[in-house]
């Protein structure tokens, strides 16, 4: 939905006092905390540059609360990678057959979206599949693209989806489809009584 987040203050799904943090969240944590090292940030030029407060950033990497869709498409735009390339870099390296089971799975609760890497990507190439899926009501605006001139086909698979993209707003019923290039902010909604499931198709500019 991605690939791309909003610019709607979410809040932060934090862990149970004493629970143990879901795996994912802590290899992501370290990811995020790696990253930032490569490119030479601080806590706090990182909050500047993404608009992501420094004490969220610093819980996410220390796996205590898990970032909502907002903060890592934030931190995306930053690093210059997409949502998918981030999740997959948390995963093994993926096979050229990846069956439906072992397809990763992320959720923005707070937010209403469950997100899967149908197709994880791969250094080499430019394109990959995702399956998004939003609960009824659920509405998120991305004030901008995780890379600039990312190109998105999105599919409508089940139920009433709009998106509105450069001002313009688009209603989409099952089966439709709308082709974009994202330079700035975007904005989904389930439209319908029930949740709305989607197909999109990210291509690198």
């Amino acid at each position: 939905m991605w690939d791309s987040i909003p610019n709607v203050k979410q809040p932060e799904v934090e862990h149970a006092p004493g629970a143990e943090p879901d795996p994912v969240d802590v290899r992501l944590g370290a990811r995020l905390a790696e990253l930032r090292a490569e490119h030479g940030l601080s806590l706090g030029e990182l909050a500047e540059r993404s608009g992501v407060s420094r004490s969220t950033l610093s819980r996410a990497e220390r796996a205590e609360t898990s970032p909502t869709a907002s903060v890592l498409n934030r931190l995306c735009a930053v690093y210059g990678r997409t949502m998918s390339r981030l999740l997959s870099e948390v995963e093994a390296e993926p096979a050229l057959l990846v069956r439906s089971a072992d397809q990763p799975l992320w959720e923005d609760r707070a937010a209403g979206f469950t997100r899967r890497s149908v197709s994880p990507p791969h250094a080499g190439l430019r394109g990959e599949l995702v399956e998004g899926r939003l609960a009824p009501g659920a509405d998120i605006a991305y004030d901008r693209p995780p890379v600039p001139g990312l190109e998105q086909h999105v599919w409508v698979l089940e139920g009433a989806l709009e998106v509105t993209a450069q001002d313009v707003v688009h209603e989409l019923g099952t089966g439709d489809c709308l082709r974009l290039r994202v330079w700035g902010p975007t904005r989904f909604r389930c439209a319908g009584p029930a949740d709305a499931r989607y197909a999109l198709a990210v291509v690198l500019p």
